[in-house]
């Protein structure tokens, strides 16, 4: 069946390619893209062409400009996560495996070392900062503030110590959800969906998304929280420097686009006009695709079974069935990670957002691993040599 409108001019198609759209019509003689012409000239189906955007990706081999320019432009060591076999492993260990355990339990065992809760003091700077940003301000506006509070707060966190470090980061994740608005809680997630006046059934879902979210390869939020750890920035400000890249369309904030994409789907609107109108950003189909992974991602494969016996469980699986059909069908592309919490805070009638938080606090626990990877190779080993090329 033939998209709804809105469908893409070609200039639009052109502008999703990075294309001259002299370059859209050569595809179109070729073959490569078809098109209909209507009153307003030739339109495309956005599917179609996120298909083939994709494909591009996967098939090129052209040789970079310069040695030193293009990807990667560098391989970072890690014996954190791997994917083999279309698999997450931690450390060797299946994700999936670990998802039943709390994630508390599997953090300590991630960074070998002892779990101490944030201070009273120091959740209060975090809740003043939160309180103080605007009522319309978004979950990773209240994620950077409420980490400023607890840096703040900290007169020792200049001291790259392992120790240091790992009381950082438990103090993220234990204060966090307190800072956001949840109730202490020896459950981490229960701690955080209490912020969201989630029903408790909404906790072992959350739970196991917070373990198959800590780490995953060299993501560019990761990357950036390994920079500033080169540089020796204390572990507030090298997960600082992790939240400004992952708050971007590409990364964790896909999350919260795929979220809102479901939620159209789930109040009735075709899959077909909802895919439409979410790729007018030009950042591909969100929910959808991951290059590590050769079908559905590993963790949104781990994630799904668990969303039945939320709430609006069923309701939303039914959902996601619908638009994974049509992007199947068009794409081929695959439901990744963001599409399963996207339904999981649907399910669980949390807010969109709710799906970046989850997101972040999950992946602050691969964040500090990765920084005291950092902290014990030589200083400012990150910093890249600009070459110059203007005139």
């Amino acid at each position: 069946m033939a998209s709804p409108l809105p469908r893409l001019t070609a200039a639009q198609v052109a502008a999703r390619l990075g294309v001259k759209p002299e370059t859209v019509y050569a595809y179109v003689s070729r073959g490569l893209l078809r098109r209909e012409r209507d009153a307003h000239g030739s339109m495309f189906d956005a599917l179609e062409v996120e298909a083939f955007a994709a494909s591009r990706r996967r098939t090129a081999t052209r040789a970079p400009a310069h040695p030193t320019t293009g990807m990667p432009l560098a391989v970072v060591q890690t014996d954190i996560a791997d994917i083999e076999d279309g698999e997450l492993l931690y450390r060797g260990r299946r994700a999936r495996d670990l998802i039943d355990r709390p994630f508390a339990e599997v953090v300590a065992w991630l960074w070998d070392a002892e779990r101490v809760d944030a201070p009273d003091p120091a959740i209060g700077s975090a809740r003043e900062m939160v309180a103080a940003l605007p009522p319309h301000a978004g979950a990773m506006d209240r994620l950077r503030a409420a980490v400023t509070g607890f840096a703040a707060d900290d007169p020792l966190r200049h001291d790259t110590s392992r120790a240091t470090l790992h009381r950082i980061g438990w103090t993220l994740l234990t204060g966090l959800p307190v800072a956001l608005g949840g109730d202490p809680h020896p459950d981490i997630a229960r701690s955080l969906t209490r912020a969201w006046g989630a029903p408790a059934s909404a906790d072992g879902a959350v739970n196991a998304a917070l373990v198959l979210l800590i780490d995953h390869d060299l993501a560019v939020s990761t990357f950036a929280a390994r920079v500033a750890a080169s540089a020796r920035a204390d572990g507030y400000a090298a997960v600082s420097a992790a939240l400004g890249a992952a708050d971007s369309p590409l990364h964790i904030s896909a999350a919260t686009r795929t979220a809102r994409l479901l939620t159209r789907v789930r109040r009735g609107l075709e899959p077909e006009r909802a895919l439409a109108e979410a790729l007018r950003d030009g950042n591909g189909i969100p929910g959808f695709g991951h290059p590590l992974y050769p079908g559905v991602d590993d963790r949104a494969d781990a994630l799904f079974p668990l969303l039945t016996g939320l709430p609006d469980g069923d309701a939303t699986m039914a959902a996601v069935h619908r638009l994974a059909e049509v992007v199947a069908d068009r794409t081929r592309l695959r439901p990744n990670v963001d599409l399963a919490l996207a339904a999981l805070a649907s399910g669980a009638r949390l807010p969109d957002d709710a799906a970046s938080t989850i997101f972040v606090v999950g992946r602050i626990a691969g964040w500090i691993a990765h920084i005291a990877a950092e902290y014990g190779e030589p200083a400012m080993r990150l910093r890249p040599r600009g070459e110059y090329v203007g005139r």
